[in-house]
């Protein structure tokens, strides 16, 4: 009986090998990716994107975490990154910070995407650290 589930696990390895080297790395690493995965890998995933951006990934950017990033997100959509300059109630401080983003170059603007604007989520993340 050994001997039996031995040949038959040796074949479906065997078997997987084959299958699997038939289709191609790239291929596979292409099926794999969603549309969260290909937005991450444009211009978003590098600036922050005042339409689909998290509240957390502001922490990275002294000044704006959590008071005017909740501000921030609270006014999106947008369809520019200067329009972030016109939210109001914003203090001098503020709108200076915001400006030396803007020049920086920190920020950009992309179409809603629900993968990110689902729920409360831009807010409050669940990660806390």
């Amino acid at each position: 009986m050994k001997r039996f589930v031995r040949l038959v696990f040796a074949i479906a390895l065997v078997a997987l090998t084959w299958i699997g080297a038939g289709y191609p790395q790239a291929a596979w690493a292409e099926a794999s990716l969603n549309n969260a995965d290909a937005k991450l890998a444009t211009e978003f995933g590098k600036k922050i994107d005042l339409n689909n951006t998290n509240i957390s990934n502001f922490k990275a950017y002294r000044g704006l975490y959590p008071t005017l990033a909740q501000k921030i997100i609270a006014n999106a959509p947008y369809s520019a990154p200067e329009e972030v300059l016109k939210i109001g109630g914003l203090s001098d401080r503020q709108q200076s910070l915001l400006q030396d983003y803007l020049d920086a170059g920190t920020f950009t603007v992309t179409e809603q995407d629900p993968i990110f604007n689902e729920g409360d989520h831009r807010i409050n993340d669940g990660v806390y650290k």
